[in-house]
This record gives structure tokens, C-alpha cells and sequence, in this order.
């Protein structure tokens, strides 16, 4: 069994931030679950380009509100507590906060830890183990 608490992640190579967002990944590959668990803050006033090309992930809101819109449809998605949006076609998309956005997070493939989005917005994919230690 893990029991790992927030508290716990905080301040190690698992708590990873950017000048938009803060992630405390609670789960990762290196724990051998076939997905990977965040909790991940949003700073107010961001936007965010992300396109996971390598990643389905699954978003649920627990704090604040902000927006998705998708690219190219420019479709327009409030985001509120309790609701969960599903990136399931790799859709490129703008993340907005309007205020300070709590979200938990969940990767498939999972990650290895330390990835951050590169230019074009995307996390990169890890396919073996010696690989995912130099990424962490």
C-alpha cells in the first residue's frame, strides 16, 4: 500500500513549479499504478497553452474558476468545483484561471515527475526506466 499526504510532497523533487502553476504529484510512475495523481494550483489572471500529444489526462476542479477553451474549435468550457473535464483526444487547449484554481490531475501514461511543458506545450513521453530517472 502508499499513503503519501500533501504535506509530505511539498518542498521535494515532486513538487513542481512554474511561473502559472504549482503540481504536487502524489503519484508517479516510479509507484507502479499505470496513471499518475496531481494536485495542481493555478495561479489567478494565467492562461496556459497545453497540448499533452504523449498523455490523456483527467481534470477535477475542487477550488476556483477559470476556463478551457479548445484548439481549433475555440470552444469555451467554464471550469468550477466540481466539475471534471477529460482531455481524451489529446485536444491542445488554453487553461485560464480567474481565480486561484485547486485541480486534481490524472495521467495516462504517467508521469515520471519532473516534467514541465515544453514549447509547444507538451509533456514529454518516457519509455523506459533509464529514461525516466534522468527525467526526474
Amino acid at each position: 500500500m502508499i499513503l503519501r499526504s500533501l504535506d509530505e510532497v511539498k518542498g521535494t523533487s515532486r513538487d513542481v513549479e512554474t511561473p502559472n502553476w504549482v503540481s504536487r504529484r502524489l503519484l508517479l510512475r516510479s509507484d507502479g499504478m499505470g496513471f499518475s495523481l496531481h494536485e495542481t494550483t493555478v495561479y489567478p489572471g494565467t492562461e496556459t497553452y497545453i497540448w499533452y500529444a504523449n498523455h490523456l489526462e483527467a481534470v477535477y476542479c475542487v477550488e476556483g474558476e477559470g476556463e478551457v477553451e479548445t484548439i481549433p474549435d475555440k470552444k469555451i468550457y467554464p471550469i468550477r468545483p466540481g466539475v471534471v473535464y477529460a482531455l481524451d483526444q489529446n485536444d491542445k487547449h488554453y487553461l485560464r484561471a480567474r481565480t486561484k484554481m485547486r485541480l486534481v490531475c490524472v495521467f495516462n501514461p504517467p508521469l515520471t515527475g519532473r516534467e514541465v511543458h515544453d514549447e509547444n506545450g507538451v509533456y514529454p513521453l518516457v519509455t523506459d526506466e533509464a529514461a525516466a530517472a534522468r527525467a526526474s
